[in-house]
């Protein structure tokens, strides 16, 4: 078993306890991360978790490792098709996550558990998911340590004419030195993120696919995000947003920096931003709505006359002023339009306020908060909420 088998299988307990409140007689995990925030491993295969009685996790690679690593005592080799529904029993209505499994593979679960109805149950895990557990958040504290230890040191590399590719793949090796785990996992479909993105002036006014304030152009068409060649010029603002995934979670934050100094009309925006932070930061307690957040930043940026680079270039404006993280990039709670869900104390929430300006650049501020009675615990605070200034010449 793994040393922290207690955990999961406390986990374990609590969604069934869910299921059962649904009416459903079990739940088949098919997502990678949704199978290992339950049993421990992160290996390929299903794990089957009945509303009563012992889970089962079925390996198909590697079972030597994934035996090994599982807290789900019951670890078998992955059965020919014709034995699956015997293997699981499962029958009734069937939680899977629709959101997060392919239409291909869920038609095939389908077939091969004639007896089962699969309905949409993805839900259940990602509200259980988003409320951390002293163990998460320790290891959150310590993601959140090692990213800002990295992330402190720009100035003393970053220089006018260096490439954001340069100066991006200078931050990439040292979060990786420092234990990164590599890529952040997200849920979304067709959402794909590199470890971060270094753009500097117009690279990073430019629109783009992915659903953040600030995307970056990129190296090509086929992957139009992060970092180009485009060397950085003295006074441009230059965003560092990073992400670092320390044993599975996800630690999220942005800092400004620039060569020489900022516009004054940037670093007035980076006040409004950082501003906002604060505010939302302080309401981020047990009870408060996601919408009711995203609404008072909206309204701050606004009352600043800042509402048309808000989150966004005008027309290309995300609408979310913060995000869950966790196991993934992209969790639950979300601070935006229609997220009503009151919050609740142990989720982990990014703020991140930016303004983006088409052909200037983009300014604004990221930090991970956990949600508590007295407001946001900052875990990236170790560094300051300031601009990082490098050598302009």
């Amino acid at each position: 078993m793994a040393a922290d088998a207690q955990e999961h299988l406390s986990r374990i307990s609590r969604y069934q306890a869910a299921l059962r409140e649904r009416g459903l007689t079990g739940a088949l995990l098919l997502n990678a991360v949704d199978a290992f925030y339950l049993s421990g491993t992160r290996q390929n295969g299903a794990l089957w978790v009945p509303v009563e009685g012992e889970p089962v996790l079925l390996v198909r690679k590697s079972f030597a490792r994934a035996k090994a690593e599982s807290a789900v005592r019951d670890v078998r080799p992955f059965p020919p098709s014709r034995d699956l529904a015997q293997a699981l029993g499962a029958a009734g209505k069937v939680g899977v996550a629709f959101e997060a499994v392919p239409a291909a593979t869920l038609e095939w679960w389908r077939k091969q558990l004639p007896q089962a109805e699969l309905v949409d149950a993805g839900i259940l895990l990602r509200e259980q998911r988003s409320v951390k557990s002293a163990a998460e958040l320790e290891t959150l504290r310590e993601g959140a340590r090692r990213i800002c230890g990295v992330l402190r040191e720009v100035p003393a590399f970053l220089r006018p004419g260096m490439r954001e590719l340069d100066l991006s793949a200078e931050i990439e090796s040292r979060l990786r030195r420092a234990g990164n785990e590599g890529v952040p996992r997200l849920r979304g479909f067709n959402a794909e993120l590199f470890v971060g993105l270094a753009v500097a002036g117009t690279g990073a006014s430019d629109p783009g696919y992915f659903d953040g304030p600030v995307v970056g152009r990129g190296l090509s068409a086929a992957y139009p995000q992060g970092a180009s060649e485009r060397p950085i010029g003295p006074g441009e603002p230059v965003l560092v947003d990073f992400t670092a995934v320390f044993g599975g979670y996800v630690v999220d934050m942005t800092r400004i920096a620039v060569c020489g100094a900022l516009d004054a009309r940037l670093e007035r925006a980076f006040d409004v931003a950082c501003a906002i932070q604060d505010e939302v930061a302080r309401s981020l307690r047990p009870g408060v709505p996601g919408v009711e957040l995203w609404e008072h930043a909206r309204a701050m940026a606004e009352q600043a006359r800042l509402g048309d680079a808000f989150m966004g270039p005008p027309g290309d404006q995300s609408r979310f002023v913060g995000h869950g993280v966790g196991l993934e990039l992209d969790e639950l709670p979300v601070l935006a339009p229609g997220f009503t869900a009151p919050l609740r104390a142990g989720q982990v929430v990014a703020v991140e306020p930016k303004f983006v300006f088409p052909g200037v650049g983009a300014v604004g501020i990221e930090n991970t908060f956990v949600v508590a009675e007295g407001g946001g615990e900052k875990l990236t605070a170790a560094v300051p909420d300031e601009i990082l200034r490098a050598p302009g010449a």
